[in-house]
Order: structure tokens, then sequence, then C-alpha cells
């Protein structure tokens, strides 16, 4: 059966990348198989366990459930595109300090997923933690970690932000 195949440009980790993929081809596939960026793990491909999530225009998106074509026209993040002139994002430096990773599976989607979390409610509780972070799941690491490298992240993040706004105004 002979399958149409398009090409596509996508704009990923501020670079725009190229490739042909089928209609039908998964993004988590398309990442991970024709570009490469295989930080974008496939857990249940039914967008339960969060494995998968990428952003998409700075938000958070299961690319298990999205089909390549439909990224045209969008930037998306990746795990790859966090880091920055070789020194990791906060968030990533705060689950290494934290222990918020065992077998590193879920940490991808983990880390995106904290990173808009903690852009969109910066004053954040263990509550909302938790709360933000259900959608991922974990089977190693029984969350403590994780929620305590989310909470330090925001504190620093929101400290870097501080001391950038004080350096602006002198």
């Amino acid at each position: 059966m002979f399958s149409e195949r398009i090409a596509l440009d996508l704009k990923v980790n501020g670079k725009t990348l190229s490739g042909v993929a089928e209609p039908r081809t998964l993004l988590s596939d398309f990442l991970r198989h024709n570009l490469g960026f295989t930080g974008v793990h496939v857990g249940c491909e039914h967008g339960v366990c969060g494995a998968c999530t990428v952003l998409l225009d700075n938000q958070p998106v299961r690319s298990c459930l999205m089909f390549a074509v439909q990224a045209r026209h969008h930037s998306i993040t990746t795990i790859e595109g966090l880091a920055k002139g070789g020194e990791m994002h906060p968030v990533q430096d705060a689950f290494r300090r934290h222990h918020g990773l065992q077998c590193g599976f879920c940490t991808p989607g983990m880390v995106l997923t904290a990173v808009d979390l903690i852009q969109r409610e910066p004053d954040l509780s263990e509550r909302s933690v938790r709360e933000g972070m259900s959608g991922n799941l974990c089977r190693c690491t029984g969350y403590e970690g994780i929620v305590q490298a989310v909470l330090a992240a925001a504190k620093d993040l929101k400290r870097q932000s501080q001391s950038n706004r004080t350096e602006e105004t002198q």
C-alpha cells in the first residue's frame, strides 16, 4: 500500500529542521526517529504517562497524541533545547541536586512539565507541585525528590529573575 509522504519543516529548539513523514506519523516518532531528539521518550503511547512531553509554543503537549504535520508553524522545545551554553537549565540542575530522577525515563517529560508549571505559577506550594506534575508518571522515585526539585527550581528562578531586574535598574 502506497502512503503519501509530506516534507516537513519544524522549528525545534530554535532551529528549523526538515524531514519527510507520512501524514499519520506521530510527533514523538518524528522527533525521535527522523530528527534524532532521543530525549523524547515514548512510554504508554496513549498520553497518560507524560514521558513524551515537549513544549509546543511554550505549552506542554503529549507528542504521542499529535501528528508531526500538526506541529508545522509552531515552536517545539525538547529536553535537548533547555541547556544553554553548556549549562544545565535551572530545573535540570534542581532535579540533579534533589535526586529527582533514578532511571531517567520519565525525566525529560517531568522537567519540561516543571518548566511550564514554574512559568505559569512561580509561587508554588508542595500541593500545587503535586497537582501540576500529576500528569507525569514515575515508576522509580516515589516523587519526593521530584517535588523538592521543582520547589527548589522555582525559588532559584525567582531569585534569578529578581537579581536580573535589580541589575537592569542600576
